[in-house]
């Protein structure tokens, strides 16, 4: 293995890692959220996972971004939920 497929391992490898991290938010926005939100947040952590995995050795600079996706989603989500539809701890 060369400096660069090390390299881009490492970098596959720190994304599916924050997109791990990222799932414990995804799950306690049962505090705020309803239960259909939390499903369909779920589902789009769930897709954006299959994404890492597939695109593992493929793209794996797309994978270090896809936990600031997941970040962005998330937020926006609750944020808008909070503001649109009221949603309240």
């Amino acid at each position: 293995m060369d400096g660069r497929q090390l390299l881009e391992r490492v970098v596959a490898t720190l994304g599916v890692l924050g997109l791990i991290a990222a799932l414990p938010f995804y799950v306690s926005s049962g505090l705020v959220a309803p239960l259909w939100a939390i499903i369909v947040l779920l589902l789009i952590w769930a897709v954006l996972a299959v994404c890492s995995v597939r695109w593992f050795t493929r793209r794996p600079w797309v994978v270090l971004l896809l936990p600031l996706i997941a970040a962005a989603v998330w937020f926006a989500t609750l944020s808008l939920g909070e503001h649109l539809l009221g949603w309240q701890a």
